[in-house]
């Protein structure tokens, strides 16, 4: 016997396995040429190499195979029984009858039903490649593509009615997306034939029916794409795939399923058939037209329902880009009513409510005037109480600008407190008062610096440090030189503190403080009096210096210069604030008047 003859199969055996029962390819070392025999030519044999096992089921299994003759790749679907009922054959074949009259490009074609060596049915068909719709939306695939493929299964179950055949196990998972755009339709195994659709036939075309009443205590389909009458054991005709396409389309629209997994469907289903997508999932923005094609398909009325080609048609349309702008209008009118009901309602926290579906609103009828302006005032015009969310998120913007002024605080701190390094060049008058004085404002420095480390600005540390400062300066040269600079320069930030700037009382108590305690303190003797007047005139002095030396002038020069630099500085950057502040605030309302119908002119 030759090479060739050797790995040619036997003549009974329809299909070989490898040897290492690997997944054979079609390339030229697979291929068995054609030969000549006298003057005839013979095909090499019928026959497959086998190669692994790519799905079980209950009743068969799913190998990849290798087509000698042909040189293809398939896969062969075979029953996994060795002594298989007859009631399991004959399910087999008619699932393979059924699937290979159904010669359309999304329903899997079938090559050949045969017998193996042992006796047992098995059929060949197309080998797929892809993933199935259930991985797809487990992964988060993008909705339009998605949707297409959804036409694409709609009208190969139109062409499984057109020839009175009735799926009843749409799903997911049954549905294949191929890695080159192809869509397919899988399982045909509890098919439904209607008999009506035979008559006529001949008896050998003729496939049995399966089910045509459930058995008690059994169901032929998937919980959660079944149809009510589907559950309850109901003569079952087309409508019941279009339910089953509806379900599909709700995971598809909203992410989730329409109805729990496993036993829990059959009531969920019974209790609740017929859902809307866009008012279980209020926060997915899903298009009208959809929400009502998927409402429709899901009818818990059978006869009301669309058919598979109806609901492909309309999904179809939506990806067209057609609109319905009657039903946008009105659904548009509602979301309005809705916004301004929130609004009447004086609820702070029903203005994000309003907001919303004003926006929905805009969205659904682009060209609303009264949309627009309502979004346009709720966007530019402040309401008069806070929500509660809106009130947080200033306070939080709040403490970012506290925390910065902190920052800048330290460095003007940081300036002062160098100047003390001028002191031993100077004629000091009391060094006891000198170190106090600088040890106040180290720690008011520390306190400032730590605030700004923690991010905690707070109005009662404002008033503290601001207090500080100024005594301190009073010692320094009187309550009337440097000292106001210093107090002026304590208002800045502390009036831009809300807490405070809604509390005017607090800081003119504060001011009046400052002010008069040294004074109080200087006339009770505890601090050294500096100032006095003398024939009409207004003499201050220093607590601390002579102020007789070139040094002490310097160093009063150079103090008094390190304060209005710091006012002037913190001036500019408050000014420069409130500038930028404003232009944001003129641009953005350019762009909503650019997008808003008729508000374009009224944004100025």
């Amino acid at each position: 016997m030759s090479p060739d003859d050797a790995d040619r199969p036997s003549p009974d055996a329809p299909y070989a396995t490898t040897q290492a029962g690997g997944t054979a390819t079609a390339n030229q070392d697979t291929l068995v040429p054609a030969r000549r025999d006298g003057g005839a030519i013979v095909l090499p044999e019928a026959g497959y190499v086998m190669g692994e096992v790519i799905g079980r089921g209950g009743m068969g299994e799913v190998v990849t195979a290798h087509d000698r003759r042909i040189g293809r790749d398939v896969a062969i679907k075979r029953m996994r029984s060795s002594a298989p009922s007859e009631a399991a054959i004959a399910r087999f074949l008619r699932e393979a009858r059924i699937q290979g009259r159904l010669d359309h490009p999304a329903i899997v074609p079938v090559h050949e039903l045969a017998i193996d060596a042992d006796g047992r049915p098995y059929f060949t068909m197309k080998r797929l490649a892809g993933v199935t719709l259930a991985q797809r939306l487990a992964d988060h695939g993008g909705q339009k593509p998605l949707l297409r493929a959804f036409v694409d299964v709609c009208l190969a179950i139109e062409f499984a009615h057109a020839h009175g055949i009735v799926h009843r196990d749409l799903k997911p998972a049954n549905i294949m997306l191929g890695d080159y755009g192809e869509v397919y339709v899988l399982d045909w195994g509890i098919a439904r034939v209607l008999v009506e659709h035979q008559a006529g036939a001949s008896p050998a075309d003729v496939i049995d029916t399966l089910g045509e009443g459930t058995q008690a205590g059994e169901l032929l389909g998937t919980p959660g794409f079944m149809a009510p009458e589907q559950i309850r054991g109901e003569d079952v005709g087309p409508p019941v795939d279009v339910y089953a396409l509806g379900a599909i389309l709700f995971e598809i629209l909203t992410g989730e399923s329409l109805h729990p997994r496993g036993a829990a469907a059959i009531a969920s289903t019974l209790g609740a058939a017929q859902q809307s997508p866009t008012a279980r999932v209020s926060s997915v923005a899903i298009a009208p037209e959809l929400d009502a094609a998927c409402h429709d398909a899901l009818a818990d009325l059978a006869t009301t329902r669309p058919t598979a080609r109806e609901l492909g048609a309309r999904i179809q349309r939506y990806l067209d880009g057609d609109r319905d702008v009657a039903q946008r209008r009105a659904l548009a009118a509602g979301q309005l009513d809705l916004a301004r009901a929130a609004l009447a309602s004086g609820d702070p926290e029903a203005r994000s409510t309003a907001m919303s579906c004003a926006g929905r609103a805009l969205a659904l009828d682009p060209e609303s005037v009264e949309a627009a302006g309502l979004v346009s005032s709720l966007i530019v015009e402040p309401p008069a109480v806070l929500p509660a969310e809106l009130v947080a998120g200033l306070a939080e913007e709040d403490r970012r600008v506290g925390t910065n002024r902190m920052r800048v605080s330290v460095f003007a701190l940081l300036a002062v407190l160098a100047s003390g390094l001028l002191a031993p060049l100077m004629e000091v008058r009391n060094w006891t008062t000198l170190g106090v004085t600088y040890a106040t404002l180290a720690a008011v420095t520390f306190i400032v610096w730590r605030a700004y480390r923690l991010g905690r600005p707070n109005p009662l540390l404002n008033l503290l440090v601001g207090f500080g400062l100024a005594i301190a300066f009073t010692r320094v040269l009187g309550p009337f030189v440097l000292t106001p600079v210093v107090i002026a320069g304590t208002l800045l930030p502390m009036t831009a503190n809300p807490w405070l700037s809604r509390r005017p009382f607090v800081v003119a108590g504060w001011l009046i403080a400052v002010v008069a305690i040294p004074q109080l303190l200087e006339w009770l003797g505890v601090f050294a009096t500096t100032w006095s007047t003398i024939d009409g005139g207004l003499c201050t002095s220093s607590a601390i210096f002579q102020g007789t030396s070139r040094a002490d002038a310097f160093e009063l020069m150079t103090a008094n210069a390190v304060l209005l630099a710091t006012v002037a500085a913190y001036l500019v950057r408050i000014n420069r604030s409130a500038t930028d502040a404003s232009h944001r605030l003129h641009v953005q309302a350019w762009h909503l008047g650019q997008l808003l119908p008729g508000s374009s002119r009224r944004t100025g």
